[in-house]
Parts: structure tokens; sequence; C-alpha cells
């Protein structure tokens, strides 16, 4: 087994022609998967195959905890290193696979060996966007997608710094309240007419609006970035099609994933804004299944498909896949959620945005504690921005998934969400 720690990478050798499952992809869905066999009942093979140095870890403390120096190696993994040999799972860091036989039901992986599969989960994840502006592949810049990322990030976030974030989504603007903390100068550029402009409601987004720039982040929308140069004493310029210039000491580009989907779509396998899954997390081969960012998945409630970026996506699709392999009775699907910190202030989402909903804001923002809840044509709860509101958070899921129709009187944060439930 290949495993990693805080004192570095040991390895040793695959075991040879063993049959079972592999798994592609070391990260939360991969590792979790792989625990989840266990847990029901899967005695067979498992090989665990991750391209970084580490085992699987959380990825959610890399633009906060990490950052801020507030979390060590040991905090990130999802278990501890005897795991995987206590429960007999063949873990490889450090290992690449590059092919997929689905006639002969083999893996190959750099450097040659070739590993058979009975059942193939995929998980490998998104990767960043890469920014199009001209010089970009010339200035350097930092991403935020792995361990290695948020550790070059760290070293280079120094008090009195001049941080430049590209991009305003959640993990930009989760940086930038790090970066303050750390005692650093930080300016948002964002292309749209507001942050988080495709995420969240015009009421949340003026909501971190002013909790930014009241904390000395600038902000700067339709900021349509030109060009990146290098300036004087290796800094980092930004150039604006308005001809203004704004020059730093570290760049963040962080303007979405995309899925990381090419080893699928290599092997043929279905592909549409990532891997196409059924409710199984069963891709378009029998043998072969996919969890976690990379995969297209339709949803209860929702129409379409969706290529969903979060830890409880993660977790359910793995329990999706594990329990499809060993037989075991198949997880209750979630109304999807997701959560992040900034600050002192914790947002937690249930459901996802549509455009035909009208608002109802819960409270007042102004406090720092409320929920923006968005009602479809039949008054039925499709999603819940609730800002340091867990109660209210907790009701919306069921509430969702319920279908349940409110009215305007919840407009009100003293009036109970509990009798809604009981409808």
């Amino acid at each position: 087994m290949s495993e990693a720690n805080g004192g570095g990478v040991s390895y040793f050798l695959l075991r040879d022609h063993m049959s079972g499952i592999v798994i592609i992809g070391a990260g939360h869905a991969g590792g979790s998967a792989a625990g989840f066999l266990r847990q029901y009942g899967y005695t067979g093979h498992i090989t665990l195959i991750g391209a970084e140095p580490y085992l699987p870890y959380q990825r959610p403390p890399l633009s906060k905890a990490w950052l801020k120096g507030e979390a060590s190696l040991d905090d990130l993994y999802l278990r501890g290193d005897t795991f995987y040999t206590d429960q007999n799972i063949d873990a490889h860091v450090n290992t690449q696979a590059v092919s997929i036989d689905r006639i002969g039901k083999t893996v190959t992986l750099l450097g040659g060996i070739t590993l058979p599969y009975d059942h193939l989960i995929l998980a490998t994840g998104s990767k960043a966007r890469p920014f199009p502006a001209p010089g970009a592949d010339r200035v350097p810049h930092h991403l935020l997608r792995t361990l290695d990322d948020a550790e070059a990030l760290k070293n280079a976030l120094h008090p009195g710094h001049r941080i430049g974030l590209i991009g305003a989504g959640y993990v930009g603007l989760e940086v930038a309240a790090s970066a303050r903390h750390l005692g650093c100068e930080v300016t948002v550029f964002e292309r749209e007419s507001r942050i988080l402009a495709r995420v969240a409601s015009p009421a949340l987004s003026n909501f971190f609006t002013e909790m930014h720039m009241g904390r000395g982040v600038g902000i700067f929308t339709e900021a349509a970035i030109t060009e990146l140069s290098l300036g004087q004493g290796d800094k980092k310029v930004v150039h604006l099609a308005d001809g203004r210039t704004h020059e730093f000491d570290l760049l963040l580009v962080g303007i979405g994933a995309l899925a990381n989907d090419d080893l699928a779509q290599a092997a043929g396998l279905e592909c549409a804004n990532g891997i196409v899954v059924d409710a199984e997390a069963r891709a378009s081969d029998e043998h072969i299944f996919a969890i976690g960012d990379v995969t297209s998945r339709t949803l209860p409630v929702y129409e379409g498909r969706f290529r969903l970026e979060s830890v409880p996506n993660a977790l359910e699709q793995a329990k999706q896949a594990a329990a499809a392999i060993t037989g075991y009775k198949a997880p209750m699907v979630e109304t999807p959620w997701f959560w992040s910190d900034q600050y002192e202030f914790k947002l937690q989402i249930a459901g996802l945005l549509r455009p035909d909903c009208r608002t109802i804001v819960r409270g007042d923002p102004a406090g720092g504690a409320f929920s923006v809840f968005h009602l479809d044509g039949q008054n039925r709860l499709m999603t819940a921005e609730c800002i340091s509101k867990p109660a209210d958070f907790m009701a919306a899921k069921l509430l969702i998934a319920k279908g349940v129709a409110l009215d305007d009187a919840i407009a009100d944060p003293e009036v109970s969400l509990k009798p809604y439930l009981q409808k």
C-alpha cells in the first residue's frame, strides 16, 4: 500500500492481478466509497488510486482553517492512515490512471501497470477553469483546488501584501476573508454585475458585498479584465477594459471548475458537463460508477441534470455506488445543500436556485441573521439561503423534499416553520 502522512510518502508494491473494485480518485468521494463498501459488507479487494501525494482529505477547510494556520494535516484527513490497512483497502497515492479498457475491464496506470476490475468507480473530481485573458500564461497566479495549492497560497499570504482575487464565487470570498484575517489588503474582481451572481440571490449578494467591504475588501463588479502583465519588482498587474490598472503582490484566479472527465470521455462513457449517471451513480457501462464533482445527475424536485460540487453530494453518491455494488439498501436521496463560512457568518443553502421563483426575506439582513426563501408558482419552497439561521436551514431541507406550500407569513422570523412540516 502507498500511504501519506505528515512525514512524507512511502511506497509499497501494487498487488498483482487481483480483481475486485478499483476506485480512481482519492478525494472525499473516492475515500468515502471505499469505507462504505466495507461498511456495507463487501469483502473483496479494493484498490484506491489517488494522483495527489495524500490519503483522502477534506477540501472545504483549505480556503479557511488551513490558510489561517488553524488546521493540521491530521485534521484534514478523512481517516487515520491505519484505517486503510485495517480495512484491507489497497490505497495508492502519487499514482495516475491514464486509460480504461472497458472491454477488458482494466485500468492502466502511468508507468504501464494494468489493474483488472469487476467494478470501477470514477471519483476524479473537478479541475480549475483556466483564465482566458491574454497574459495569464505568463503571469504567475495561484489556483485553489488541492492541498498543495492551499499550502503554496498560505506561504504567500503575508501581512500588508496586496492580494488580487479574480472571481467572486464562494471559495474566492472565503479566501478574501482568510486573507483579511491574516492582514492582507484584498481586492476582488467580478465580471458580473454583482458578486455570487450565478449562485445566489441579490439579497445574499448584497449582504456579502456589504460584509466584505465593511472589512476593507475592495470589490469591482462588471470588471472586464483585458490582460494580465508583470510590473516592477515581480508585481502582477490587472488591466481593466476601462483603462484602469491594479498592481498586486499575489493573484488568485477562481472562476469556477470543470468536470475532470477526460478519462471517462476517452473510454467512451456518456458525458455532458460531467459523467452521466443514474440514481445508483452508475455510468453508461454497467460495471462503471461515477461519484462526486465529476458527475451529471438528476435530482428529485428539480428538472434537468446537475453537476454538484459539494461534500454532501460526494457522500450521497458514494453511498449509492456502494449500495448498488453490494446489494445494500439504497440511501435516501437528500435535498442538495451547501455551506460557506466567511468571517463570523455561516451560510447554509438548501436546494437549487431557479430563475422563476419569487423570494421572501425572513428576518433582517442588517442584523446578520436572516433567510431568503424562494417559492415556485405553487408556493412550494425550492431554495433557502440561510445566514446564521440553522433552524431555518434544517426545516427548509425537509420542506423542499416534501413539496409543502408556504405563505407570506413566514417573512416574520417569529413565525414557526414546524406547522408547515406537519402538513
